[in-house]
């Protein structure tokens, strides 16, 4: 068994979007030596999912252990990439994803979710526009998904992950809301009408589009405190990488003993 490391994000038209991704796992440490392809979806000329795939095979990886650097197992990406992998049969949604060329045996790890180092960097990002934590909701604000099985996993996922933001800040309140299906006005008024401010979070791996326009236009006449910074860059997000790759290879090895 020879492992290697596959972390899959969206990727961007926007080259600062990548820089900041690739700035993100720069820093990335793991106890063993083993070789790491950080590969995009979509959008990113030369560092498709497929490259990374042969780039691994041509260093004799033999097990490739994928991370989707996903903010939710509810986003359907996840899903179509797992798929294309053959690590299912089908997919949950159709998709236009053809299956990628891969010899090597595949496993599949995690999105973020609500691991509770994503909780610390989520704190990390807003804690400046805290001011009268007794008097405070955080809100998380993610994509979300119109599909149903989808969409289910994005508010398990965004709920636990609030209830994480809370307990590490100390603030009086956390909540969630989704862009898809639209939520984000009616949390902020209804914590505004319980006599809170609104510290919004963008659950959002690099500043883009949803962040600078989509998010402040859905909120737009209300008031909130907004900064707009997203989980990247944080020294954290290497942690969290290391740590699911450490998982997964005891499994595997312990599948082999």
């Amino acid at each position: 068994m020879n492992p290697g490391v596959l972390i899959i994000s969206h990727g961007s038209r926007d080259t600062s979007w990548v820089a900041i991704v690739d700035e993100g796992l720069s820093e990335l440490s793991l106890r063993e030596d083993l070789p790491v392809a950080v590969s995009f979806l979509e959008l990113v000329e030369g560092r498709s999912i497929q490259d990374g795939i042969d780039s691994l095979e041509g260093q004799g990886v033999t097990d490739i252990l994928v991370i989707p650097l996903f903010v939710s197992s509810g986003s359907t990406h996840v899903d179509e990439i797992a798929y294309a992998l053959g690590v299912k049969d089908e997919p949950e949604k159709e998709t236009d994803l053809q299956r990628f060329r891969v010899t090597a045996r595949v496993h599949y790890g995690a999105p973020v979710d609500d691991d509770l180092d994503i909780a610390v960097m989520v704190w990390d990002k807003i804690r400046e526009l805290s001011a009268d934590p007794a008097r405070e909701t955080i809100l998380l604000v993610g994509h979300g998904s119109m599909h149903a099985g989808f969409r289910q996993r994005w508010e398990r996922g965004m709920s636990s992950l609030a209830e994480r933001v809370r307990r590490v800040s100390g603030i009086a309140a956390a909540d969630y809301a989704l862009l898809s299906p639209d939520n984000v006005s009616d949390k902020v008024r209804y914590w505004r009408e319980q006599g809170h401010e609104v510290l919004v979070a963008p659950i959002f791996l690099s500043e883009g589009y949803f962040t600078k326009n989509v998010i402040p236009g859905r909120l737009q006449g209300l008031i909130y405190k907004y900064t707009g910074k997203t989980l990247l860059p944080h020294p954290l997000l290497p942690h969290f990488i290391a740590a699911q790759v450490e998982e997964m290879l005891k499994r595997l090895r312990g599948g082999e003993s």
